[in-house]
């Protein structure tokens, strides 16, 4: 799990509390922002954006399958 999906998470849950207490944060910021945030991230997240490649050895797998 990186830290996108992470963030993603702690933000849907204060858009799930923030929706369920019907409260708003002043500047208009509703449980729906939150949610349309997370799920930004969420997508950022599957994308591969914030994900680092593990290296192993010399290199990546296409020069491994070669050996």
């Amino acid at each position: 799990m990186t830290m996108l999906a992470v963030i993603a998470a702690i933000i849907f849950g204060l858009g799930f509390l923030l929706d369920l207490v019907g409260a708003s944060i002043p500047g208009g910021f509703s449980g729906m922002t939150f949610v349309l945030l997370g799920l930004t991230l969420l997508a950022l997240h599957q994308a591969g954006v914030g994900t680092a490649g593990i290296r192993t050895g010399s290199g990546n797998w296409r020069s491994r399958a070669r050996r």
